[in-house]
């Protein structure tokens, strides 16, 4: 499943909108052709000795080219460390204690992730919905020209030509 050019097995889960929507903006990273990226929500196959697809589906894993098994935190780094634009975080989840603080906060995260999925499932769905009907619609409207000097559309600073004349305030 991964050749010599990929340094990184990411194993995910693909029913997860949040999720999916993390391995898409890997995906488009300079550096992502060094990883392999799996759904295990689709996979049926066998993940591993040491890694079943009910555990891949809970927790974040990274298997590393020397066949080390990463998971939570130091998963995520691993990505990190191996995409240019993202070696940042993963020098500072170096420093002394980072990856402990890291690691914790993943694990309270956990819990709470499938109602955040859901959350972020109907957002992106909502707005998936709602760009569709805006490009639906963007060709019937009959939006007003520069020249409607006086549509109600415009904002009085654009009525004037692009500036309006101020009047000083009198003196009493």
């Amino acid at each position: 499943m991964q050749s010599d050019r990929q340094s990184l097995t990411v194993y995910f889960d693909g029913a997860c909108p949040l999720c999916q929507a993390e391995i898409n903006h890997y995906r488009k990273q300079e550096g992502a052709g060094a990883i392999c990226f799996v759904d295990v929500s689709r996979s049926e196959e066998t993940l591993a000795v040491d890694l079943t697809k009910q555990q891949a589906m809970k927790r974040f894993h990274v298997r590393a080219n020397n066949g080390l098994l990463l998971s939570g935190a130091a998963a995520f780094v691993a990505v990190w460390s191996t995409l240019p634009r993202w070696r940042l975080a993963a020098r500072l989840a170096a420093l002394p204690g980072i990856l402990k603080v890291l690691e914790v906060a993943y694990s309270l995260f956990l819990p709470v992730r499938p109602a955040v999925s859901r959350l972020f499932g109907l957002v992106h769905a909502w707005h998936r919905s709602d760009n569709a009907a805006l490009a639906d619609t963007a060709g019937s409207i009959d939006l007003p020209h520069k020249s409607d000097e006086e549509s109600p559309l415009r904002s009085p600073l654009d009525r004037g030509g692009g500036h309006t004349e101020v009047t000083p305030a009198r003196k009493r």
